[in-house]
């Protein structure tokens, strides 16, 4: 059988077939839309302004000094390390420059996303050419010295990135990671009903995860209480070295796919300027038009429903003005014109004279006055003060951010009169305190707008269900009757669940970083599917700490249940705590993570999270019936010192310990307070401490992290000198990292969680990996031989006994052994 091999040969442009032609951006100009809204003297203006802002990003990419070539271009005006993307730039700042033209004629309250961010050049080029750049930084001044200073900054040392960065105002999504444009554009305009988010995705990026499963946002946009997501897909047609996918399928296919996800689309394409001009405005207008119109209906109505809210897809070359071809390879709709276009300029003499040429076709002389200012005609264009959306304070969340207003949660404590033998559910107990406080009290009669609660259809798994007494869950899709049969559906709620943790992260965070608060709820083993996304957070608020006008705005509250030690009933693939060594690796400036022991400890750390700001807080807590141990004063003393020493649990009072028995972590915690029970019920004479770690920072010395304690402090309670046996949530070695080089670390021995679990019990998990009861006082035995001598021979081969006997029962029954899922502190 003969395969078909393709053509033999690439079409020249003037060959391309039907199909081909609608691929190609160089075929006739085609709109959804045919209309001709612009003037002629209207379309010269958004002519010139949009070369004004290609010439700009030029000079970006190339030029460190002569910013306007009013002298002949010289090899030393040229950075000597060229870096950026010219290849997206021209349809980021086209898409900018029409719905700029929309927020000045219907007064629209506007911001913008770049999914591409690294084509931050369309959009830097016109935040400086609004005025809002030099507002910011006034060094970057309207003026021949600023714009050099502002080319030079571009991609150099001391100077900014090459994506949408923090330093850049207007900018709540960097970009420099692909995929979450859409649900950062949702996240914001959640609870902003004025807010229209234009947002523009690349088509490389629309190949993402991530990215595909976001255009499902639309099902929980409420045209009554949220505003509204313009997305552009930009067709610029290859990534780095490839077609993109949707720039090559069938354009009918394209459309349908947008219309499955629930979308209108309209199509723009061409890259006949004067014509791209006409098609875009008028489309960007319907597409207005279309937003306020169902906005209007909704609202005068105040009926919900679900519109078929408009998208474009633009189709234009990548590197649109730039030259074609290049020393007789395409550049302009070409991959080639991915990243810097012409990157021999310094040793080549032919592209260097191209370079030049290229940017004088702009006309700098004509755009720009005497003093190096964009001419008045073209500088009244954009709209004014905050209506650009590039000062939108939107985009600068913090300045609009309010602190959320919460009663005392001391009043929901649980009733611990005995530490380590009153039973409660710590999770369940938390839900109890998020409905009668935040969401009863609080998110509904004082922050109806500013509070969310994220989840991947886990909350009712989780146990915080009683959320749904005051609240349901947002959906703007079918209903059938049995949903109200315990579904908790509604077209306004304050939950958010969709199965994509991607989307739900990328909801949270454009949720905060307008100016709101959340939390997003997750199973603990499959957190690491956002692991890039936090990742990319953490260096978007450090670097904000750096950036003097960007004002703080609230924290990033992760809170992982459904863990590790009682995933036993799922088996392996669902047991994975290393979420905790991925947000470990973040600036300490950022990361926190909270290991609470009981219920009472939880409630203090989601209070303390929840009124904190710029950091990312991991709070982990399982959901299951668990021992409380401490009442809500000594729990409240407990988390403000992030570690410290039980004294009901420790027998070393006036004495040095022999041991140091410490626990970060609640299942942990339990497994290792049995371990010193049964070690003092065997060896009385033994004199153990127990610390528990609430705050896991703690554990670093000070100079690596501002919880850190200081030398003096962590001997206080682990000593130098004495073996330290530490039962630990998540993997060992993170621990051993966390106190790498303390004075006594070679005394330690940590037990956690190594990989090892099946279908178990929960006392079989533990055993698997040594982190039970049993194994933990052997390990201590064997740890004082200088103490014990051989005195504890006969305590550790009953512990070995016990242990083998606790795997043989659950073996034979299916279950744990009575004496375990009865324990109780006995002293």
């Amino acid at each position: 059988m003969e395969h078909d091999t393709g053509p033999s040969r690439i079409p020249t442009d003037s060959e391309l077939t039907a199909q081909q032609a609608k691929w190609s951006a160089y075929g006739a100009t085609r709109s959804t839309v045919n209309e001709q809204p612009l003037d002629k003297d209207e379309l010269d203006k958004l002519t010139r302004f949009f070369h004004a802002t290609l010439y700009l990003c030029l000079g970006m990419l190339y030029l460190k000094e002569n910013p306007l070539l009013r002298e002949p271009l010289k090899k030393e005006h040229l950075k000597p390390r060229l870096l950026g993307h010219w290849g997206s730039d021209a349809g980021q700042s086209f898409t900018y420059i029409h719905f700029s033209r929309m927020v000045k004629k219907y007064d629209l309250d506007a911001f913008v996303v770049s999914g591409p961010g690294h084509g931050a050049p369309g959009l830097i080029s016109n935040f400086y050419l609004e005025g809002v750049y030099s507002e910011v930084y006034p060094n970057k001044s309207e003026d021949v010295e600023g714009l050099q200073r502002f080319f030079k900054q571009f991609s150099f040392p001391g100077g900014v990135g090459s994506h949408m960065t923090p330093e850049t105002p207007g900018s709540i999504h960097e970009g420099g990671e692909l995929g979450y444009s859409i649900s950062h554009a949702f996240g914001a305009v959640f609870d902003h009903p004025k807010t229209i988010a234009l947002t523009i995705v690349g088509d490389g990026e629309a190949e993402t995860g991530p990215l595909a499963t976001s255009w499902h946002s639309n099902k929980f946009l409420n045209p009554i209480t949220d505003g509204a997501v313009l997305p552009v897909l930009h067709l610029n047609g290859y990534k780095i070295n490839n077609p993109t996918i949707l720039a090559r399928i069938d354009e009918e296919e394209l459309i349908k796919l947008m219309e499955g996800y629930g979308w209108k689309p309209y199509v723009v394409a061409g890259s006949d300027l004067q014509e791209m001009h006409q098609a875009m405005a008028g489309t960007v207008e319907r597409c207005v038009q279309e937003i306020l119109h169902y906005q209007k209906e909704a609202r005068e109505s105040g009926k919900v429903f679900r519109p078929k809210w408009p998208m474009i897809i633009l189709r234009s070359p990548k590197g649109w003005t730039a030259p074609r071809k290049v020393e007789g390879h395409y550049l302009e709709g070409f991959f080639r014109a991915h990243q810097v276009p012409l990157p021999k300029v310094h040793n080549d003499e032919e592209q260097f004279k191209m370079l030049e040429k290229w940017m004088r076709s702009y006309e700098p002389e004509k755009l720009f006055n005497e003093e190096g200012r964009l001419i008045d005609e073209l500088k009244a264009l954009p709209p004014k003060g905050i209506k650009r959306m590039s000062a939108n304070p939107i985009t600068n969340g913090g300045s609009i951010r309010k602190p959320l207003k919460l009663e005392d949660f001391r009043k929901w404590a649980i009733k611990v009169d005995k530490p380590g033998t009153t039973e409660a559910p710590s999770m369940a107990n938390y839900a109890d305190f998020m409905v009668r406080t935040l969401l009863v009290k609080d998110i509904m009669k004082n922050n109806p707008d500013s509070f969310r609660l994220f989840g991947p259809d886990e909350t009712e798994s989780n146990k915080l269900s009683a959320v749904y007494e005051v609240t349901k869950k947002v959906w703007m899709n079918g209903y059938l009757p049995e949903d109200e049969d315990g579904g908790n559906l509604a077209t306004q709620g304050r939950v958010m669940e969709m199965l994509s943790e991607h989307t739900c992260e990328g909801w949270l965070e454009g949720y905060t970083l307008s100016g709101r608060h959340g939390l997003l709820n997750s199973y603990e083993p499959f957190i690491h599917i956002i692991d890039s996304m936090v990742n990319q957070h953490a260096k978007w608020i450090e670097k904000c700490l750096e950036v003097s006008w960007r004002e703080s705005v609230s924290s990033l509250n992760i809170l992982l249940t459904s863990t590790v030690w009682r995933q036993d009933h799922n088996g392996f693939t669902h047991q994975d705590p290393g979420f905790l060594d991925v947000v470990a690796n973040k600036s300490p400036e950022v990361v926190r993570i909270y290991l609470p022991p009981d219920g009472n400890c939880l409630l203090s750390v989601m209070d303390h999270c929840f009124r904190s700001t710029n950091y990312v807080n991991t709070i982990v807590a399982d959901k299951q019936l668990h021992i409380q141990y401490l009442n809500m004063e000594d729990a409240v003393a407990h988390c403000t010192k992030g570690m410290g020493i039980w004294p009901w649990a420790s027998n070393d009072q006036g004495a040095e310990p022999d041991l140091v028995m410490a626990a970060a972590g609640d299942v942990v915690t339990q497994e290792a307070l049995a371990a010193t029970a049964l070690l003092r019920q065997m060896l009385p004479e033994l004199k153990i401490r127990f610390v528990n770690v609430v705050d896991l920072f703690k554990l670093m010395p000070n100079k690596y992290h501002p919880h850190g304690s200081t030398a003096e402090e962590y001997a206080a309670l682990f000593t130098n000198n004495k073996p330290v046996i530490f039962n630990f949530h998540s993997y060992p070695w993170l621990v051993h990292r966390l106190t790498y080089k303390r004075e006594g670390q070679h005394l330690m021995h940590v037990r956690g969680y190594k990989e090892k679990g099946n279908i178990d019990t929960p006392l079989e998990l533990a055993i698997r990996n040594e982190a039970d009861r049993f194994s933990l006082a052997i390990i201590a035995i064997d740890s004082l031989k200088s103490v014990l001598g051989n005195k504890g021979a006969g305590a550790r081969e009953k512990l070995v006994e016990d242990r083998i006997s606790s795997m043989n029962y659950a073996y034979e029954t299916g279950l744990d052994p009575e004496e375990f899922t009865g324990w109780k502190w006995p002293f």
